[in-house]
C-alpha cells in the first residue's frame, strides 16, 4: 500500500470512531437492529475478489453501527460494563496499528515495559502487596482461572504433589469453600481446572449475597487437607462484600489459599468513600479484577494478581527452546497468563491510569456510587417500586409491583424491562434474585453523573407507569 492509501484508511477509521462517540447523546440506548437482522445484513456469498479497502471499511461501519449496544453511553445500566473511555480507546487503536504480540519482553519491549509499570501502579492503586505479580488477561473470567490455577498448584505442592507435571489423576483431593452467591465465572474457572462446579462446598449467604461468617467458620472447621477459599468483593446484583476480616484469618489457620473475585468491587479500595467495604482482603493470596469495568479501558482487559509470584509462574509459564530466556530482574509477560500470542493490553491500561490519575479514579467511583444511591431513593418515591438491596456500592435491584402477588410482580417487572429497552432512553436488564424477577441497575459508565441518573430514573418511572396503566 502507498503512504496515501495507509493515511486514508486510518483517517477513515478515526473519523468513524470519533463521529460515533460524538453522536452518542443522540443514539438510543438499545441496538437499532436485532441479532437476526444483523446476520442478514452482514451475510452474503464469500467474496472471490478483493474490493477497495475504504469501501470495505465503510460497509463494515454502516452494518455494525446499527447493531451496537450503547454500553459507551451515559445511561447504560444493563450490566457492570465500563464505557471504554476515549483515551483508552485511542490507545487501543494505536495498539492495533503497532501490531505487537506481547508474548515476551524481547518480542515487544515497550509493550512489556508498559505492562510492568502499569502492574506496579495497579498494585499501588488497589493497595495490594507490592511483591505481587500481575497477569494482563482478557477479563475477570480468565483472571479467576489464572489465580485459581496458581492456588491449585500451591495447595497441592504443600501436600507433596506437582499438579503441573503430574496432573490431577491420583492427586490429593482439594476442598473448595465458596459462597452461595459467587459469580458464575468462578464456577466456570473451577470447572476448567478440574475442580468441579458441583463438588465445591457452598456456604450460605445473607440477604445481600455476602457469606455468613458463622456458617463459614463452622464449615472450615470440618475441612482437612488442601483447601481453597473463594471470596467476593462486590456481589454482581447487590454490590455486597464478604466479611474478609472475619473469614480470612480463619481460613489461613487451616492453611487455605484465599482467592478474592473482585471484578468490579476490588476498585472500591481506590475510593476514599468506599475503601472500608474492602478492608481485610489485602490478606488474601490472589485477586481477580477487570480493567474494562471501573478503570474504563476498552475490551478486553483484566488482571490476575497473585501474592506468591513463584506460584503464579509455576501455573502459567510457557517455555520452549525458541523462546528467549528471562534475564534476572526482567518481567516476562508469558509467565503470568495462559496465552503466548496476545495483544499488548498494557498500553491502554497505562494510558488510562496516566490520564485519570489516582484522584480521577477516586472521584469517578465516588460519583457513581452517589448516583446509584440517588437513583434508588428517587425510584422508591413511586408507589409500587421497591429496592431490594442495601445500595452500598453502584448496584441497585429494583422490583416493580411490590404491592402485587409474586407472580404478578414478576410479570410486571419483565414487562417494564422490555418497555425500557424498547424506549431506548436508558438501558437496564433483568435477573432473578431470591426467586423473584428483578431489574438490575449498574452505574459504571464514565460519563454517568447525577443529571444522567435522573434522566434514567424518569425513563424507568415512565415505562413503569405506561406498563402498569396502559
Amino acid at each position: 500500500m502507498s503512504p496515501d492509501e495507509i493515511k486514508s484508511i486510518f483517517a477513515l477509521a478515526a473519523h468513524r470512531a470519533s463521529r460515533f462517540r460524538i453522536s452518542l447523546p443522540d443514539w438510543p440506548h438499545s441496538p437499532m437492529q436485532s441479532y437476526g437482522a444483523c446476520v442478514e445484513d452482514f451475510d452474503g456469498p464469500l467474496p472471490e475478489d478483493a474490493v477497495n479497502a475504504i469501501a470495505a471499511l465503510e460497509e463494515l461501519a454502516e452494518k455494525a453501527e446499527k447493531g451496537l449496544q450503547m454500553s459507551t453511553g451515559n445511561r447504560f445500566h444493563g450490566w457492570v460494563i465500563g464505557s471504554s473511555h476515549v483515551v483508552g480507546a485511542a490507545a487501543d487503536m494505536m495498539t492495533s496499528a503497532w501490531g505487537q504480540n506481547t508474548g515476551n519482553h524481547i518480542a515487544a519491549p515497550s509493550a512489556s515495559a508498559a505492562e510492568t509499570v502499569a502492574a506496579k501502579w495497579i498494585l499501588e492503586l488497589l493497595q495490594l502487596p507490592a511483591q505481587s505479580s500481575v497477569g494482563f488477561v482478557t477479563g475477570a473470567t480468565v483472571a479467576n482461572f489464572v489465580c485459581l490455577a496458581a492456588a491449585r498448584g500451591e495447595v497441592l505442592r504443600r501436600a507433596g504433589w506437582d499438579v503441573e507435571a503430574q496432573g490431577l489423576f491420583g492427586a490429593p483431593p482439594i476442598t473448595v469453600l465458596i459462597g452461595d452467591d459467587a459469580h458464575t465465572t468462578v464456577f466456570s474457572a473451577l470447572s476448567f481446572l478440574g475442580l468441579g462446579r458441583e463438588r465445591v462446598l457452598r456456604v450460605t449467604t445473607n440477604s445481600q449475597g455476602a457469606i455468613c461468617a458463622t456458617d463459614f467458620i463452622k464449615a472450615v472447621s470440618k475441612v482437612s487437607g488442601p483447601l481453597i477459599v473463594v471470596l467476593q468483593a462486590g456481589q454482581i446484583n447487590t454490590g455486597a462484600f464478604d466479611p474478609f476480616d472475619e473469614i480470612i484469618p480463619r481460613a489461613k489457620k487451616k492453611g487455605a489459599w484465599v482467592h478474592v473475585d473482585g471484578a468490579f468491587g476490588l476498585w472500591a479500595r481506590t475510593s476514599s468513600s468506599k475503601e472500608s467495604l474492602a478492608t481485610g482482603l489485602e490478606d488474601a493470596d490472589s485477586w481477580a479484577t477487570d480493567g474494562h469495568k471501573w478503570l474504563q479501558t476498552p475490551y478486553d482487559s483484566g488482571f490476575a494478581i497473585v501474592r506468591d509470584e513463584l506460584a503464579h509462574r509455576r501455573a502459567m509459564t510457557i517455555a520452549a527452546s525458541y523462546l528467549p530466556r528471562t534475564v534476572e530482574g526482567e518481567r516476562d509477560p508469558s509467565h503470568y497468563v495462559p496465552e503466548l500470542s496476545r495483544r499488548a493490553r498494557g498500553f491502554a491500561v497505562w494510558a488510562m491510569i496516566k490520564a485519570l490519575g489516582r484522584a480521577g479514579i477516586d472521584s469517578m467511583i465516588n460519583r457513581h456510587c452517589a448516583v446509584a444511591q440517588m437513583m434508588a431513593e428517587k425510584l422508591t418515591e413511586e408507589y409500587g417500586i421497591k429496592i431490594l438491596n442495601d445500595v452500598v456500592l453502584n448496584q441497585v435491584i429494583v422490583r416493580f409491583g411490590s404491592d402485587l402477588s409474586d407472580e404478578d410482580g414478576d410479570h410486571l417487572t419483565r414487562n417494564v424491562i422490555a418497555r425500557i429497552q424498547e424506549d431506548g432512553e436508558c438501558f437496564a436488564g433483568g435477573a432473578v434474585w431470591r426467586g423473584r424477577q428483578v431489574m438490575r441497575i449498574s452505574v459504571i459508565g464514565f460519563g454517568t453523573d447525577s443529571q444522567e441518573g435522573a434522566r434514567s430514573v424518569s425513563a424507568i418511572v415512565n415505562a413503569y407507569r405506561a406498563v402498569r396503566s396502559p
